[in-house]
């Protein structure tokens, strides 16, 4: 039976430099994969050079590549700095994304374009350029969010850019099937981290917290085991959105 691991591969983290990105760089590093850190702007740049330190102390070799992945060029760059310095790319995952919490009527024409173009509109070409990219048998993880099958106010923009994302999966699974690309998309819950707490006030966050096993929000280190799996010994899951949540919501 063929095994499939990380060892010696090398995989593009969009948003790698912190949160569950950050995570997911580490332990691909320690599981044997050389890792191309990007992140977005300079306020990450040093998150994004220590997460690349704990890649080289594991043995494995970094890149850290800033760019604005709402910019189609930069998406092409990303890949290209990957290719140019490692030879090629294994796995490809996208963590980037933009909470934003408002009433649609409060929402402006601004905050719809901007939400749409980082969390859909840098989602598709990311999983286009990875397509291209990546070598054959590549895995391409993409993040949503269970919002998308939550029943909720607020989050109009948030969970309706990301709803894109289970459509382009499916699609994506489909044409790049014969490369034996694997294309699937994690939906976490509300997770753990700065990302989610700017949008909601104390009250609410205990709410979330109570609609998932264990009174808790989604921890970061429940996921990246998920999204590992997707990349090695659950490279025949594809096409698919997994909502791993603990049991936050469901359909």
């Amino acid at each position: 039976m063929t095994a499939h691991t990380l060892q010696g591969k090398v995989a593009v983290i969009a948003g790698g430099a912190k949160n569950l990105g950050g995570l997911l760089s580490r332990q691909f590093a320690e599981a044997g994969a050389d890792v191309v850190v990007h992140y977005h702007g300079d306020a990450a740049a040093g998150d994004a050079e220590d997460t690349a330190k704990a890649v080289r102390e594991a043995g494995r070799r970094a890149l850290t590549v800033q760019g604005d992945l709402t910019q189609v060029a930069e998406v092409r760059r990303l890949f290209d700095a990957a290719v140019d310095s490692f030879g090629g790319v294994d796995v490809a995952v996208n963590t980037v994304g933009r909470v934003l919490r408002k009433p649609m009527v409060d929402t402006s024409e601004e905050e719809y374009d901007g939400m749409f173009a980082i969390n859909s509109k840098a989602a598709y070409f990311f999983i286009q350029e990875a397509g291209r990219r990546l070598n054959d048998h590549g895995k391409i993880v993409n993040l949503g969010t269970s919002l998308q099958a939550a029943f909720t106010d607020g989050y109009s923009t948030y969970a309706g850019g990301k709803a894109p994302l289970e459509h382009f999966t499916r699609a994506a699974a489909k044409e790049f099937a014969e490369r034996g690309i694997s294309v699937t998309t994690v939906a976490p819950g509300p997770m753990d981290t700065p990302f989610f707490y700017g949008q909601e006030t104390p009250e609410r966050v205990e709410f979330h917290k109570s609609q998932a096993l264990g009174n808790q929000l989604t921890q970061i280190e429940d996921i990246a085991p998920l999204i590992k799996f997707l990349a090695t010994d659950g490279w025949w899951i594809t096409g698919q959105t997994i909502f791993a949540n603990g049991g936050y919501t469901t359909r």
